[in-house]
């Protein structure tokens, strides 16, 4: 380009899953296609799903188009190599329950096929009582899963984990989870659309047949003797007169932060990876060569590796942004 790279915008690509509702609209005030919105992905380099620049020099552009032509000035020196971009961010509304399930990890997938998928899920906001699953109690045994699978009585055998707004809950590969109802939250994971689904509680979808299970090809790649905690600690790095930089959770994967801004904040790039950076409170100008540009809460933006170094300023006095990128 002869111009400076800069952050992109994308346009959002909406999923009607049964089990979605209104809130992503609600919430940061968006027009959305009409009926349920279960999830918006707002960044994916995926042929069900393709992110596509909104504006500027790069507008109409896929972002696999882009991964062709622009390699480590957008994916990184940390993204060497790779075809695709790595990661696949969405926002979720979960009106109901989703349907207990597990995705393979890396060793399961390399073993029984399909696409690795770690995750993890930052609560944006939850109604009284929200919960999520994560993980199986310690000591269930395969035969005893596929009992409880049978008798519909599997939910018996989950961690049940209440959560509230600025919770974070990493689910890697191979653990056994389902969103609950009244979550509103933004999933960070691997660039995977491989799921098994366990139990679904007799729902029907649009055919009018109860949808499929995947119980054997479950058991196969569930780790079962994952019984770690499920929520993250999230760490303050660093505070200055800026604001405070918090570390919400580091993966192989990804890598969460929380900026919690209250002047503005000098943002260097370093080449290494890109980034995705979410405003989950307030709004922010985004400053750099290119120009300033004001962003509000819910939005999302894509920066490339390549992107010269920025200025986040909060236009109220305070801001809270999300960040996510590749691991060091």
């Amino acid at each position: 380009m002869s111009s400076p790279l800069y952050p992109l915008r994308l346009q959002p690509v909406y999923k009607d899953y049964l089990w979605g509702g209104d809130r992503i609209a609600r919430a940061f005030g968006r027009t959305v296609p009409p009926g349920l919105v279960a999830e918006s992905w707002e960044v994916a380099d995926r042929p069900e799903g393709m992110s596509v620049v909104t504006h500027g020099p790069l507008a109409g552009r896929t972002l696999h188009t882009l991964m062709r032509g622009l390699e480590l000035d957008l994916v990184g020196r940390r993204g060497r190599g790779l075809k695709v971009l790595p990661l696949l961010i969405k926002l979720i509304d979960a009106r109901q329950t989703l349907s207990v399930q597990v995705h393979p990890d890396n060793a399961g997938a390399a073993q029984y096929g399909g696409e690795p998928k770690t995750e993890m899920w930052y609560i944006l906001d939850a109604e009284p009582g929200a919960f999520v699953y994560s993980g199986l109690r310690p000591g269930v045994t395969p035969d005893e899963f596929r009992r409880a699978v049978a008798d519909l009585t599997v939910e018996s055998l989950l961690n049940k984990v209440p959560v509230q707004a600025g919770d974070a809950v990493y689910i890697p590969g191979g653990r056994v989870h389902a969103i609950g109802a009244g979550c509103l939250l933004l999933e960070c994971q691997q660039n995977s659309n491989t799921t098994y689904r366990i139990y679904d509680y007799g729902r029907v979808g649009a055919d009018g047949k109860t949808r499929e299970l995947h119980v054997e090809q479950a058991v196969q790649v569930i780790r079962w003797e994952d019984n770690a905690a499920p929520l993250a600690i999230p760490r303050l790095v660093k505070t200055g007169s800026a604001g405070e930089r918090w570390e919400i959770l580091t993966s192989p994967y990804f890598c969460m932060e929380q900026l919690r801004l209250t002047a503005p904040w000098a943002w260097p790039m370093d080449l290494q990876t890109f980034r995705v950076l979410f405003v989950e409170r307030g709004s922010v100008d985004v400053a750099g060569p290119y120009g300033t540009e004001r962003i509000q809460r819910g939005t999302t933006l894509l920066i490339p590796a390549a992107c010269p170094a920025l200025t986040l300023t909060p236009v109220a006095g305070l801001a809270r942004l999300l960040v996510m990128s590749l691991p060091g």
